[in-house]
Parts: C-alpha cells; structure tokens; sequence
C-alpha cells in the first residue's frame, strides 16, 4: 500500500497524519560539524605547538624528529576532519 493510501485510512480513522516537526534533520550533521570543528582546532594547535618545539629544538636530531612527527600527525589528523565534514556534508546533501 502506498503512502497516499495509508494517509486516507487514517484520516478516516479520525488519526492525525500531519507531520512531525523535524528537529533531527540537522542535529546529527550540526554536531558532527561541531565535532570535527573542535578536532580541527586541536590540530592546529598542535601543529603550533610543534612547530615552536622544532624551532627550539636546536639541531638535536631527537628533537627534530620528534617535532617533524608531531607535525606530521597532526596534519593527517587536520585532512582527516577537513575529509570527514566534505563527506558529511555531501551525505547529508549540503555541499
């Protein structure tokens, strides 16, 4: 039976068929781009952080690679949440 159909019996039923409101439309993208927002912002955090930290490193190799790393991960961590947004927002239809 299709949707018509049903809204029909229902009505004839004396059931009221209007709609929900739909609040959860955009609660899963609105706090998956909150999520991924605050994920970004750590990442650039990090990458500041670890930017001085090479800088101050002073030559140490140790030091450096550790830096080099940290940068490393962190811009993997940034294309990660930049990815996960893209791909919310197309599955969700807004881009």
């Amino acid at each position: 039976m299709n949707n018509f159909a049903l809204k029909l019996f229902a009505e004839a039923d004396g059931i009221d068929v209007t709609p929900l409101p739909s609040v959860t439309n955009n609660l899963i993208p609105n706090i998956m781009q909150i999520v991924f927002g605050l994920l970004g912002s750590i990442a650039v955090v990090i990458i500041i952080i670890a930017g001085f930290q090479y800088v101050l490193s002073q030559g140490s190799p140790e030091k450096t690679s550790k830096a080099k790393n940290t940068i490393l991960y962190a811009v993997i961590g940034l294309v990660v949440c930049v990815s996960g947004v893209t791909i919310v927002s197309f599955v969700t239809g807004k881009l």
